[in-house]
């Protein structure tokens, strides 16, 4: 125990969180559009699964891992399909698809991942990182934050794309309207239908991109069920975060900590039995509600599926 906060253990526990952040950060970003049109987006680990297994097979196959990203998103694109046409167009039961999604992904991503490598888990090279000069220089936390492929630094400059969008922007408004009052949106010209449609393909091209992140880069490798609940705390972070994209990047980060502390530790020599480690996540979670669920924003028309002329 005399290795705890020294800076290796510091620095290993920047690292591993922000490794294991950045498929909550993007996730989490798609799954805030989705709550904020007002499509409860519970397939969200199943659009990221999907996103890890097509993202891993096109950086395989294209020997690119910017080709994988892409595929990643394509295959998430493809997958929130589902969610349009069965939430959104149909009004059925956002919670009951979701979960229908996601045991399809989870079924069909391990039986083609077994019909098409068998035993064998093909590996992916290690992507390149961007070294920042000085500020990678810096004692303890400069290794970790400042040395980091470059779809790190670009996912960050996501949040604040995001956050402008959704504040100042037209498009911004109408998702609001559209999670909080569709009958004013539809009554001022907008489509709800086509709101929440393209909140939903956003939730799932970006669902799809932390997918691909997780197998090109996080793991270099495709599992199957490799997501473990990472689609689920994406979504509780959504919810706490109340639509603030800044808010969903520290919640990212502080539970990509909580997921990768025993790295960390074994890094200075202490080692945690595996059942705690997999728990620790899942405790973040239920602390995170107790202390902030009840400051959580949920738009007053989320889940509930608007049919025109209804109220």
């Amino acid at each position: 125990m005399n290795g705890l906060f020294t800076a290796t253990f510091v620095a290993a526990l920047i690292s591993a969180g922000i490794t294991a952040g950045m498929p909550l950060l993007l996730a989490a970003l798609g799954e805030t559009v989705s709550e904020r049109s007002g499509v409860l987006n519970v397939g969200l680990e199943g659009m990221m699964l999907v996103g890890a297994y097509t993202g891993f097979l096109g950086a395989l196959y294209l020997h690119s891992s910017w080709l994988g990203f892409l595929t990643g998103m394509l295959g998430g694109l493809v997958a929130s399909v589902v969610m349009v046409v069965f939430c959104v167009r149909l009004g059925l039961d956002q919670i009951v698809v979701g979960i229908a999604l996601l045991l399809v992904a989870e079924g069909t991503t391990s039986v083609l991942q077994r019909a098409q490598f068998g035993t064998t888990y093909p590996r992916l090279d290690a992507i390149p990182t961007l070294h920042i000069p000085l500020l990678a220089d810096l004692p303890v936390v400069g290794p970790s934050l400042f040395s980091q492929p470059v779809v790190v630094y670009l996912s960050l400059v996501l949040v604040g794309v995001l956050h402008w969008f959704l504040r100042s922007t037209s498009l911004g408004l109408d998702l609001l309207a559209a999670g909080a009052k569709p009958q004013a949106l539809d009554a001022a010209g907008g489509s709800v239908a086509g709101t929440r449609s393209g909140a939903v393909l956003v939730a799932g091209a970006m669902a799809g991109l932390a997918g691909a992140y997780l197998s090109i880069v996080a793991a270099g490798i495709f599992v199957p069920f490799m997501t473990h609940g990472l689609g689920f705390i994406a979504i509780v972070i959504a919810m706490l975060a109340r639509g603030r994209a800044v808010w969903v990047l520290l919640g990212s980060l502080l539970f990509g900590m909580a997921v990768s502390v025993s790295t960390a530790l074994q890094l200075v020599g202490v080692e945690v039995p595996q059942d705690v480690v997999n728990m620790l996540p899942f405790v973040a979670v239920l602390v995170a509600l107790v202390l902030f669920a009840r400051r959580a924003y949920l738009p007053a028309a989320l889940g509930v599926p608007y049919r025109r002329g209804t109220r």
